[in-house]
């Protein structure tokens, strides 16, 4: 089966703009898949467009959605209209605000969590429902490697993180009866804007040995199927610097699912 098949005809990618976003857009519609492209900046969003139609001649659309704010999933709905999405790939999440959690304004931490974990969540409930109700469907949340703990830094950060492992691991357990795919792709040093501003912020020189946007792209794609968790560089039954191996992580969640369905799936 192809990912047309399996997924298509539409795919919904946010943060597209640029890094991961833009290599996910670009693998997505070398598959033939259609592409509704969001993010904050228009301007990177059309020149993405135009590149994958004219080389791959699928549709795009395109929408400046802030993810952050309280009426974005409004507007990631209005961007969908009446097109089938069977592919959402959440991949706007880099860590905007790069401070110690009382060193800056509430408001921006309440921007990264609105953006991090409200949106997500509003947006896989449409979405997720729709690809129940049409028995496929594939969601990627990408993730970090600081959801396996908090640090200086990062508390807000990888908490949010925290949570869409969480999160994603459980809608996983929900929604593969109904044949559809949940994916936590677990990044590590990754080279993306997002990650050589955060490192000139702080003046350190750029790390070698980086993930590549198009190698995560394409390896997520790969895992979907196979969820809940895919941890970039690491093979899916060895720990690494994870509390658990994927595959550890995967029988876990099975075995709690079992354990909660029938206590709750009684009545």
């Amino acid at each position: 089966m192809t990912m047309y098949e399996k997924y298509g005809p539409w795919a919904v990618i946010a943060g597209a703009s640029e890094g991961t976003g833009r290599a996910f857009a670009s693998r997505v519609a070398a598959q033939g898949i259609n592409c509704i492209l969001l993010a904050r900046r228009e301007e990177p969003l059309q020149a993405l467009s135009i590149e994958i139609t004219q080389r791959h001649g699928v549709e795009c659309v395109t929408a400046s959605v802030d993810l952050s704010a309280p009426d974005a999933t409004a507007s990631v709905i209005a961007a969908i209209d009446n097109r089938e999405v069977g592919l959402f790939i959440a991949n706007a999440g880099a860590d905007s605000v790069n401070s110690r959690f009382l060193d800056a304004p509430y408001e921006q931490w309440q921007s990264l969590i609105h953006r991090n974990v409200l949106t997500v969540t509003s947006c896989c409930h449409h979405l997720g429902q729709l690809m129940r109700q049409r028995q496929r469907g594939g969601i990627i949340l990408v993730g970090s490697g600081a959801c396996y703990g908090g640090s200086s830094h990062m508390a807000v950060y990888s908490g949010t993180k925290a949570f869409d492992l969480c999160f994603g691991e459980g809608l996983w357990t929900e929604l593969r009866p109904h044949g559809v795919d949940v994916l936590n792709l677990i990044l590590g040093q990754t080279d993306t804007p997002a990650f050589r501003a955060t490192l000139a912020k702080v003046g350190l020189p750029l790390p070698p040995n980086l993930a590549t946007p198009d190698e995560v792209a394409k390896l997520a794609l790969e895992r979907l199927p196979h969820g809940p968790v895919c941890n970039w560089g690491i093979d899916d039954n060895v720990v690494g610097y994870a509390p658990n191996s994927a595959a550890q992580r995967r029988d876990r969640v099975l075995q709690i699912d079992k354990a909660t369905s029938s206590l709750f799936d009684q009545g």
